[in-house]
């Protein structure tokens, strides 16, 4: 499924590499990233994003964006047990591949949606309380794909230089044996790119 996917992205740019106005990039993120759905007292988890971008002019107004991500997300959350405080941080790892639609609002200013797949490249849980800690890994109880929906906006200081902020809405459960309960991921990044 992964060989599929990628390469169809890889045709898919290699197809537009002809078309008039590409412009390739670099980009960074902040993450502030957290687990929605079936988790109590949940916060947040700081992490990143790094990886590359391609912007395919279609028109003046619209643009598509593939980009390639590593993104590392997760979340905390805290649990009673034998009336002691349990905090468990859940430190995600993966490959992104978000399919961006852009429509330039203003010459510099863009506002984009688009779905987004992800592969997991790590999983770990950091049990701490009552004095200790445990880091276990999680990966194969951890769902090895991860679909979303991007939803953002982004402002092109010159023609290289651009900065944005997108809100990644998790579409699937994080787990795989969890039963019944239903944890998506959900990730707010702010990012500063660059073209070549």
């Amino acid at each position: 499924m992964k060989k599929i996917i990628l390469s169809a992205v890889a045709v898919l740019a290699f197809g537009f590499t002809n078309a008039q106005g590409v412009k390739f990039g670099a980009k960074v993120a902040l993450n502030v990233a957290s687990l929605t759905g079936d988790v109590e007292d949940a916060s947040s988890l700081v992490g990143f994003q790094i990886g590359g971008f391609a912007e395919f002019k279609i028109s003046e107004k619209f643009a598509f964006q593939p980009e390639l991500m590593y993104s590392a997300q997760g979340g905390k959350e805290t649990f009673q047990e034998g009336g002691s405080d349990i905090d468990v941080t859940t430190k995600l790892g993966y490959i992104n591949i978000p399919l961006m639609a852009k429509y330039y609002v203003a010459e510099k200013f863009s506002l984009e949606a688009g779905p987004q797949i992800g592969f997991l490249t790590s999983a770990k849980n950091k049990f701490e309380g009552g004095g200790e800690s445990l880091e276990v890994d999680v990966k194969d109880s951890t769902s090895s794909v991860d679909f979303g929906l991007n939803l953002g906006a982004g402002y092109d200081f010159t023609e290289k230089l651009s900065a944005g902020v997108r809100y990644n809405f998790g579409l699937s459960n994080t787990y795989d044996d969890e039963g019944d309960a239903d944890i998506k991921n959900a990730v707010l990044s702010v990012s500063l790119g660059y073209k070549f």
